[in-house]
């Protein structure tokens, strides 16, 4: 195997280890804004395999153009949750998700 098989199994591990790092942080913390970063980190994760993967197959430049759509979307992602979650604070004067069922009257 050459230098690039390894190096997409190192990233690859690498993307492995931050997306588990984002779903364990999203699944124990209840403060929205961690939890709003951990989904951040999973998706910079899916598109680090989706541009390491794309190098190996480098005719075509579809993980790279995946990846960039989702930059997109995890920006779009964070400024709606960010309005979302200062509107609960207004209404509740904390970030805590447990406190988030008032929202349903």
């Amino acid at each position: 195997m050459n230098a690039l098989g390894y190096m997409l199994e190192h990233y690859t591990l690498l993307s492995g280890v931050i997306f588990t790092l984002g779903a364990v942080g999203f699944l124990v913390r209840r403060n929205a804004l961690v939890q709003l970063m951990s989904i951040e980190l999973m998706l910079n994760a899916v598109s680090l395999a989706l541009v390491s993967y794309n190098r190996v197959h480098d005719s075509d430049m579809n993980g790279q153009m995946f990846a960039f759509f989702l930059i997109a979307v995890a920006a779009a992602e964070a400024a709606v949750g960010l309005a979302i979650v200062l509107a609960f604070y207004r209404l509740r004067a904390t970030v805590n998700t447990d406190e988030a069922d008032v929202l349903k009257h």
